[in-house]
């Protein structure tokens, strides 16, 4: 663990006063400079840890999963050989998409809830939602006149994660008020999708081929894409 000097401790937590006084007055004295360094760590993963918590509840996840739980022997290949890729974080450093395409109960959620969760420990902001409430949460704020306050609050989000996209297909409406959320992230932030449609099928859930086309060069220009079809976890339970 790197260690952090007292100077440090004070500076991140905004009471620089402190440190000025410690410095004046104590710095010599290694009892008042071990405790308060004691005293400054504990405050800071204390608020780190606060920080934490309140970027996954903030976050929407309907559970908290960890790649720790995944059977990696169970994912597909490409599911299994990206995981160090999706544990470093390095897509959304990149800003990069991450897009996982297959059949049903191949882990693509857990994968993508994982890798909120992992993103949210690390103290990056993330929003997840399944396609059909993401598109029902667009409805309303639109219907309420807060379209663009959502899309703004989305918009900045470090990680905006679309699980189960493809399910369940809407009108052009709802392609369109998507659309417009991902072209406002477009090259400034990270979206991950989950899909069992191939992207061939996705003009069956948004219906109007010139709009499937430029949110497909939008959600796919940099993107990391994994295959991850293969036989379903609860077809191997049965």
């Amino acid at each position: 663990m790197t260690d952090i000097s007292l100077q440090d401790y004070c500076k991140t937590l905004h009471i620089s006063t402190v440190y000025s006084v410690y410095e004046e007055k104590y710095a010599e004295n290694l009892e008042v400079t071990n405790f308060l360094k004691e005293a400054l760590s504990s405050e800071f993963h204390s608020r780190k840890i606060n920080r934490q918590m309140k970027a996954l509840k903030q976050a929407g996840f309907p559970t908290v999963k960890r790649f720790e739980d995944l059977n990696l022997d169970a994912l597909p290949d490409d599911g299994r050989r990206s995981i160090p890729d999706l544990q470093s974080l390095e897509f959304l450093k990149e800003r990069k998409n991450l897009i996982l395409i297959g059949n049903s109960g191949t882990g693509k959620t857990h994968c993508a809830i994982a890798t909120g969760v992992h993103a949210c420990l690390n103290e990056y902001k993330v929003v997840f939602r399944t396609a059909a409430m993401l598109i029902n949460e667009l409805y309303e704020a639109k219907k309420q006149s807060r379209l663009s306050v959502v899309i703004k609050k989305m918009k900045v989000a470090d990680l905006l994660i679309i699980d189960e996209l493809g399910y369940i297909s809407f009108d052009l409406e709802g392609a369109e008020l998507l659309f417009q959320l991902l072209a406002a992230r477009y090259e400034t932030q990270s979206t991950l999708v989950t899909s069992n449609l191939m992207f061939s099928e996705w003009v069956r859930i948004f219906h109007d081929k010139t709009l499937n086309a430029a949110l497909l060069d939008r959600i796919t220009h940099r993107a990391l894409i994994l295959n991850m079809s293969g036989t379903s976890f609860r077809r191997r339970e049965d």
